[in-house]
């Protein structure tokens, strides 16, 4: 087997001068035979099992769910184009020796050894003649994507052709996602993603940004060449992770060659390099396939960039000025919950049809002030919620003691002993503590006349000035200060909810 591995290693400089490499159930059917059954071979061998395990067609799928794409070529000159002169739907085939030399040529002109074989010219078939649609899709999207991937992989030093590496990834969908839990056109997974900057939080994930996914993609891909120093074993690396790959080196006896170590790696991954590798051909050889790009629409020129420096939500921006919330959800995919989480400090971009951007410019305090439908249905349960609930749940946080927490809510140390049973005054971050808005039960709270208690209350209360901040609203102050809406409607003497930034407000407590 040792004496195998060096002959391949000798080998390998010549296939890729010929564009052609042995599979690796030829070179050692014995070597598959530890993992697999004979149909299983016969499929490898065939190319079949490759392309169904691979999650190539699951993305190429999920690219046809784009909405912005126009049922029309771009504009192009399809005469020049079509140098064969195919009819319109025309499938052309052509032979094994035709795909080899196509993809010599390509390799001469890269540092990445492209090569042929059965696995290759499966996935040639799927993008070239199964899935013609989404490869016309995908070439509309590269008009859109490829520039700026160029630029980062121009900056990092990379090859251009790892460009395509995007498309087996994501087929260009910028909204991708994998059941593994990767995101975005490179597909990240989260540790990894965080490794390279990207940040995800509860309302942001910098693996759907484009650019920042691009940049982080190129910085991988860079580390990874760097220990491996073979193309093909950083796209395995890439896909499976460095771990997968080392071990797959070790049971193939320590040869650092990807198609050597092609038996031991994971079913996707073993189609992971055929699969670049043939849409690398596709994309380069379009024509000679009568592919033609589709228009992506909107994606392409008829979207721009505004800056958020405030928090505001998607149904804000949509019912203020108009924006389709489908158009805001699928061109900003970054923003999880819809809320933009802007700051004067530190905006967000914010991406949108062309024609809405400087209204939103224009607009904009009047944006962020504006109370939607959803926050306004949201206020009113609250405020029911609140004047029919005696009670609330106070959830202890570092460095918070039971007299810290008394003083907060105006009550007695004792009294929240009392309503929680606690012999001690010791707590625990997470503890769950009841508190009585009235300071006792409601049981107690009826043994007193309420007349009594309201004259009491209003004798003793004091009273303070809120001043309104942006993208605050009368339920939002409500909590803070722990009372109703209904208590600072009464005590500022309002009739609506409504209320604007630099608003002074009376608080009594």
């Amino acid at each position: 087997m040792k004496h195998l591995h060096l002959i391949l290693l000798l080998f390998f400089p010549f296939a890729q001068v010929f564009a052609q490499y042995n599979e690796p159930d030829m070179e050692d059917p014995d070597s598959l035979e530890m993992t697999l059954g004979e149909q299983e071979i016969n499929d490898l061998n065939s190319g079949k099992a490759v392309v169904e395990e691979s999650t190539v067609m699951e993305m190429l799928d999920l690219v046809s769910s784009i909405s912005t794409f126009q049922d029309v070529y771009l504009d192009i000159d399809k005469d020049v184009w079509n140098k064969y002169g195919f009819k319109e739907g025309e499938v052309p085939y052509y032979d094994d020796s035709v795909y080899m030399q196509r993809i010599q040529t390509l390799a001469y002109e890269t540092t990445i050894p492209l090569t042929f074989n059965t696995h290759v010219k499966s996935f040639i078939e799927l993008y070239a003649n199964r899935r013609r649609q989404q490869s016309s899709r995908m070439l509309g999207l590269s008009y859109v994507y490829f520039p700026m991937f160029e630029k980062y992989l121009s900056q990092y030093n990379l090859p251009l052709e790892l460009k395509y590496l995007a498309m087996v990834e994501s087929a260009l969908n910028p909204t991708a996602g994998s059941k593994a839990g990767a995101k975005g056109l490179w597909q990240f997974m989260r540790g990894t993603g965080a490794e390279y900057g990207l940040r995800v939080s509860t309302l942001v994930d910098d693996r759907f940004d484009p650019e920042k996914e691009t940049d982080a993609a190129c910085q991988y891909l860079q580390n990874l060449y760097a220990r491996y120093e073979d193309w093909f074993l950083v796209l395995a690396a890439y896909n499976s992770g460095p771990g997968t790959v080392n071990k797959a080196i070790i049971r193939a006896g320590g040869v650092k060659n990807y198609w050597a170590i092609w038996p031991y790696l994971p079913a996707e991954t073993r189609g992971y390099v055929p699969a670049f590798i043939a849409v690398t051909y596709v994309m380069n050889y379009a024509a000679e396939h009568n592919l033609y790009p589709t228009n992506p629409g909107l994606l392409l020129h008829g979207t721009d960039t505004v800056m958020v420096r405030d928090r505001v939500a998607f149904d804000q921006i949509n019912e203020c000025i108009g924006v389709p919330m489908e158009d805001l959800t699928f061109f900003n995919p970054q923003y999880t919950k819809r809320i933009v989480p802007g700051t004067k400090q530190y905006p967000y971009a914010l991406r949108m049809p062309m024609k809405y951007c400087l209204r939103f410019v224009q607009l904009e305090d009047s944006i962020y002030n504006f109370v939607s439908k959803a926050e306004k249905e949201r206020e009113v349960i609250e405020e029911k919620v609140e004047e029919v609930s005696d009670s609330f749940v106070h959830v202890v946080r570092k460095g918070e003691s039971l007299g810290s927490i008394a003083r907060k809510y105006h009550v007695t140390v004792s009294k929240i002993k009392t309503w929680n049973h606690l012999k001690r005054e010791t707590i625990r971050i997470g503890q769950r503590l009841t508190i009585y808005r009235s300071g006792a039960p409601m049981a107690q709270v009826g043994k007193t006349s309420s007349k009594s208690a309201n004259t009491s209350k209003q004798a003793n209360a004091t009273v303070r000035t809120h001043t309104v901040k942006r993208g605050e609203t009368l339920s939002s102050i409500a909590r803070k200060y722990n009372c109703t809406v209904k208590d600072i409607k009464k005590w500022n003497g309002m009739k609506r909810d409504n209320v604007q930034a630099g608003q002074k407000l009376k608080i009594k407590k």
